[in-house]
């Protein structure tokens, strides 16, 4: 085993009975075949389940909807690479030539999948009750300063909310302009509210995108007031 396995092995705290696992977890599919793919399935769905389980201890008073969205803002590839980045994993991986001279090991979506095959090569190698306790040391401090699930929902659903809960019409959105060629577009979407008076824009390289900057800046102009703004 190299002397970067090795010390990877020490920074997962964990050492493999089957060497071959982790090589497996860091090989990359443009080196061969017998690629971390499979592993990274099997990883992806023991990751989902420990921190779906260990959200709902923690959260009881929270709603399906909310815990979904925990979920997501601790499982995404952000989170997975910037863990992978904290174990070094980069400096480990398998890549083929065309990988390494674009740049693979610092890829977010490859480290993210190698890190998804670890997991899959450790609940492989020692069991179940392992691959939990890795995931959760290396989620420890994520877990312990977990966001609000209302900050967590996009600004068209708190609009939308905030707005149902005050008893007043729903926000309309309609794109005013669009520019740029097709392949690189940019959409310019407003916001209004029946009876308010009010108007704000967004834009973004998409519509759905447009409409959530446009949404942000509605939120902002209606909470003025309460904010002392």
């Amino acid at each position: 085993m190299s002397d970067e396995h090795e010390a990877l092995q020490e920074r997962l705290q964990y050492r493999f009975r089957a060497p071959s696992l982790l090589n497996e977890a860091l090989t990359h599919r443009s080196v061969s075949e017998h690629n971390n793919e499979r592993l990274e399935f099997l990883g992806d769905a023991v990751l989902n389940f420990v921190i779906a389980s260990e959200l709902f201890h923690r959260q009881p008073g929270d709603s399906e909807g909310d815990l979904s969205r925990l979920r997501a803002s601790l499982v995404n590839r952000q989170t997975l690479a910037g863990i992978a980045r904290d174990l070094d994993l980069g400096a480990c991986l398998r890549l083929g030539s065309g990988e390494r001279k674009s740049g693979g090991r610092r890829r977010d979506s490859i480290l993210s999948d190698a890190l998804e095959g670890v997991f899959g090569a450790v609940y492989l190698d020692g069991g179940f009750e392992v691959g939990e306790a890795l995931i959760l040391r290396l989620f420890r401090e994520r877990l312990e300063n977990l966001p609000a699930a209302r900050e967590l929902k996009d600004p068209k659903t708190r609009l939308q909310e905030l707005l149902q809960s005050r008893r007043q019409p729903l926000p309309a959105y309609e794109v005013v302009e669009v520019t740029g060629q097709a392949h690189d577009q940019s959409f310019r979407v407003s916001c209004r509210i029946d009876g308010m008076d009010l108007e704000s824009q967004g834009v973004a390289g998409s519509r759905r995108q447009a409409e959530q900057v446009a949404a942000r800046e509605m939120l902002a102009i209606i909470r003025e007031p309460e904010t002392g703004g």
